[in-house]
């Protein structure tokens, strides 16, 4: 994407497109300790556009985890603010859908009935839940299903439940803190490909939290790169291959160069963090 302010590297801060869905204003977290007061993340500020993929990256220890946690109102900042389409955050709210890296279907429920779980807390009819969970299930490529439980299924196709019952609600921003990191690379790239078309189709504004350089790549709009520890905004990089990422744009030189500058970016973050770990290991007597 194109347009908006631009950070001091010439990146772009803020997404063009009218009024952004979501607003990140100033948030900073700082936990205390026995020893300290630890400034997990320090006046981290962007917006999101309709439509947008935006993803975080940075080292371990650099407040995404923190950041989504703030982000979803499953925690308070100590100062900034969350805005989604202008309202002011505060605690969860359904127009954050929330997409976590756990295993979080419940294995007592069918599939149709984990899709269909946040509706029926709503009080939705039970005719227009269950035409909303078909299509919802077949929108994640889980049509036939319905009858299924968690335990028959694959750790990918479990993921794409919990993707579903999260769209099935209707969520202003879709949130997704590392939802692929306990599988595979290859199913990792398939579900990618699956979370792409999900986008496409339903013009999904995203936020997504990963590790891997390549997945922000390859889904992304923008990516959002953290300083380690306290986490600030380092960079936004503007992602501008063509949609849709096919297998050919992902082994292109393109995407290869976007993903060495990123980890430009990111190994220097990544070294403090490494060094920090190391530091406080204990020493063998």
């Amino acid at each position: 994407m194109t347009g908006g302010s631009a950070g001091e590297d010439g990146s772009t801060v803020e997404a063009a497109g009218g009024t952004p869905v979501l607003r990140v204003e100033n948030i900073v977290k700082r936990f205390v300790t026995d020893s300290a007061t630890v400034t997990a993340v320090d006046h981290v500020s962007f917006t999101v556009a309709q439509g947008e993929v935006l993803s975080i990256i940075g080292p371990s220890g650099c407040g995404k985890s923190t950041l989504f946690n703030v982000i979803g109102g499953l925690a308070e900042a100590d100062e900034g603010r969350v805005v989604v389409e202008g309202r002011l955050m505060s605690g969860p709210d359904p127009a954050i859908g929330m997409v976590f890296q756990e295993e979080s279907t419940f294995p007592w429920r069918t599939v149709g009935d984990n899709v269909a779980f946040a509706l029926e807390v709503a009080g939705m009819a039970r005719a227009e839940r269950t035409k909303r969970v078909r299509h919802y299930l077949e929108l994640v490529g889980l049509k036939g299903f319905e009858q299924h439980h968690p335990a028959q299924l694959s750790g990918g196709m479990r993921q794409r439940v919990a993707i579903a019952r999260t769209l099935a609600f209707g969520p202003k921003v879709l949130l997704m803190d590392e939802p692929f990191a306990a599988l595979d690379e290859q199913t990792r790239l398939l579900l990618g490909d699956k979370v792409l078309q999900i986008q496409q189709e339903l013009a999904q504004t995203t936020l997504l939290i990963t590790h891997s350089i390549a997945e922000a790549v390859q889904l992304s709009d923008r990516v959002l790169v953290m300083t380690y520890r306290p986490g600030r905004v380092k960079r936004i990089v503007d992602i501008k291959l063509p949609r849709p990422r096919t297998a050919e744009i992902i082994g292109s030189k393109d995407f290869g160069l976007y993903v060495a500058e990123i980890w430009s970016d990111l190994r220097g973050e990544a070294s403090l963090g490494m060094k920090d770990a190391e530091a406080h290991l204990p020493q063998a007597e």
